[in-house]
């Protein structure tokens, strides 16, 4: 079998974070919690007296329990730079009703706006509006709808 099942976000206040994404991104919570530690753990990581805590979120528009948002905080937190355009992985994007009052959220939670909010056209008919956005912890999520 062959599934995708979740993306993990390390964060320097994981209750933070995960307050974050179900407030304003309608994850929601499967009762998932992690208090991680020991030997095995250790050895996965290659971190001595690795110490992991967080929550599973569903991601919205998913009725089960898959796929998920894992958001998990170490005992020490490395920091790096995230810009839109790094290598690796970029961005998390959300469908929402409506990118400007979502954004708005956003940033009344803490986040913060990258560029312009934008609507388009494509050349099918469709619209679109996007907005690119950073969490309270400055990780890249994209907002969109689709009309």
């Amino acid at each position: 079998m062959f599934r995708y099942v979740h993306t993990n976000i390390i964060a320097k206040d994981a209750q933070k974070l995960i307050k974050f994404y179900k407030g304003v991104l309608k994850c929601r919570s499967i009762g998932e919690t992690r208090d991680l530690r020991g030997e095995w753990l250790d050895r996965l990581t290659g971190i001595s007296n690795a110490h992991i805590v967080g929550e599973h979120l569903c991601l919205p528009g998913y009725d089960k329990d898959h796929p998920t948002l894992e958001i998990f905080s170490y005992d020490t937190v490395e920091n790096s730079c995230k810009t839109i355009n790094k290598s690796g992985m970029a961005h998390l994007a959300f469908e929402v009703d409506d990118v400007e009052s979502t954004l708005q959220l956003v940033l009344q939670n803490g986040g913060n706006q990258i560029g312009e909010l934008v609507k388009t056209e494509f050349a099918d008919g469709r619209k679109a509006v996007f907005a690119y956005a950073t969490d309270c912890e400055g990780n890249i999520i994209e907002l969109q709808s689709w009309s």
